[in-house]
């Protein structure tokens, strides 16, 4: 195993090294600098994914070939799945190391926020925050299978982060179908969140293997979500579908509908599964409604997609870079591509020459020549343009003035038609109508929600309406309608019987 010696040096005479972040089985990881970006620019530094095929201990022509058609296959899948949550790429190139070691490289965004695993066990998310991150895996994932992609190593350390930890992107496509025809490759992903389909077995004495689908995604996507919402990572369920969910959350109210999903998502058989994005994200609709369902009464309730929506980062570009095309040693040295001034330069800024600043003269004054004359012409601008600016400012408070007396005159003349008008509907009996209409009005509940002895969520509950169930309304009052139970939706496990009392509109759909 040879590694490649790129350390504090500048590639492609472009990008300067700055760290080590680690080594794969084929190629190393690299933060640089590019030295023609902004600096204010969200791609002043990059990764570089440096492709190694000296990392094999075992290496012939065959699997350098194989290793070179991967690396360049993964910037194909980067390029045909360029999405706001997917990582993009942004350029690529082939150059020597140090050592003069030939190597072939892709340059990747740099996410600073970390990937999705050091998140989850830094803290604990709330069911809002994990699902804003699913949401984002989704759109991603959804765009790359409608582009026939299929990543097949989804897990939480594949989901990158931006430094404000905001916006997550989906990374490392390294193992990525990017053909119907390829052929699988065997035990691609990580045991704990790949499906069964990843690996071979052997039925009738025949070593066979499943065909992969969107579904195979969504088994790895739905063990993805268990560890995100709990913290934990779904080894107890390695290779077999998801039936609990750990003792810290067995008895949140949601716990049912996470476990209902997931279950579904991570069945051995892949017909069982949701079949696409949009039906796992349809699936969600109960448990994404449950997160909404927390926001305060003051608070605009936020929509319920139909589809997961992208999120984007400041700075993102839909145009991918030139296709990348690689060749393997022996081609590279039949074109004899390089020379040995495009090999890198060791960079060593204490070494380099120290000079003194150099000082520069000072130019010549108008003053200098007529000091008198200067003087006097300054002095008549700035008498005129003292005088214009007084004036433009006394022109400027008189209209502000006008304005700020328009608008007074009309706030009263509404404020009195408003007062003239409610002093009317209450002397004419309209507003008692109105209450009194309300009351011949029924609906039906969008989800379980508590009936209250007064319109408050103060008061301890009286009674339970489950989802479906069909109500009366009898008052309104400030948004919180007096209903009763005409037929309930299911029957109920609480002990509280009451079918009369207060609860908050928003939970019921009027007929």
């Amino acid at each position: 195993m040879r590694e490649l010696s790129l350390s504090n040096c500048r590639i492609d005479r472009r990008y300067d090294v700055i760290e080590d972040l680690g080594r794969g089985s084929y190629a190393e990881i690299f933060v640089a600098r590019d030295t023609l970006a902004s600096p204010q620019s969200n791609h002043c530094k990059v990764v570089i994914k440096a492709l190694n095929v000296f990392l094999q201990d075992d290496l012939d022509a065959d699997l350098e070939r194989t290793l070179v058609e991967n690396f360049q296959n993964e910037a194909i899948a980067l390029d045909r799945v360029r999405h706001p949550n997917v990582i993009s790429r942004l350029g690529h190139g082939t150059a020597r190391d140090l050592d003069g070691t030939v190597f072939h490289y892709i340059v990747l965004e740099y996410m600073e926020g970390g990937d999705m695993q050091r998140l989850t066990r830094e803290k604990k998310l709330p069911l809002k925050q994990a699902l804003h991150y699913i949401e984002q895996v989704c759109a991603g994932l959804r765009h790359a299978h409608q582009n026939g992609i299929i990543h097949r190593d989804i897990k939480p350390q594949n989901l990158l982060l931006t430094k404000d930890r905001d916006i997550v992107k989906i990374a490392d496509f390294g193992v990525a179908r990017i053909h119907q025809t390829d052929a699988p490759i065997t035990r691609v992903g990580t045991n704990v969140y790949a499906p069964p389909e990843h690996s071979p077995f052997v039925q009738a004495g025949v070593m066979t293997e499943a065909k992969l689908s969107p579904a195979s995604d969504i088994y790895s996507l739905a063990k993805t979500l268990y560890a995100i919402v709990t913290g934990e990572s779904p080894r107890y369920y390695t290779g077999q579908p998801i039936t609990d969910l750990p003792m810290d959350y067995r008895n949140e109210e949601w716990a049912s509908e996470l476990k209902r999903v997931l279950l579904k998502a991570t069945q051995d058989d892949q017909q069982v599964r949701h079949q696409n994005i949009d039906e796992f994200w349809a699936d969600l609709e109960g448990l994404r409604r449950f997160a909404a369902d927390f926001e305060t009464a003051t608070t605009v309730r936020p929509k319920i997609h139909s589809t997961p929506q992208a999120h984007v980062q400041r700075g993102y570009s839909p145009l991918a870079p030139v296709q990348a095309r690689f060749d393997t040693s022996r081609e590279l040295k039949l074109k004899n591509a390089f020379s040995p001034a495009q090999s890198p330069l060791r960079i060593d800024v204490e070494k380099l020459p120290k000079f003194p600043a150099i000082q520069p003269k000072p130019t010549p004054r108008v003053e200098d020549y007529w000091p008198n004359q200067i003087q006097e012409q300054q002095k008549n601008v700035l008498d005129s343009i003292v005088k214009e600016e007084a004036v433009e400012i006394a022109k400027k408070k008189r209209r502000r003035f006008r304005r700020f007396a328009a608008l007074a005159f009309f706030l009263a003349l509404f404020g009195g038609g408003l007062y003239a008008t409610s002093v009317f509907l209450r002397g004419s009996g309209l507003l008692d109508n109105i209450s009194i209409a309300s009351r011949d009005k029924t609906g039906k509940a969008n989800t379980d929600i508590n009936l209250r002895p007064a319109p408050s969520a103060d008061n301890a509950p009286i009674g339970l309406v489950t989802k479906d169930s069909k109500v009366k309304i009898l008052k309104i009052q400030n948004n919180w309608y007096q209903v009763e139970v005409v037929q309930q939706g299911r029957e109920r496990d609480a002990p509280l019987a009451s079918n009369r009392g207060w609860l908050y509109g928003k939970y019921v759909d009027l007929d």
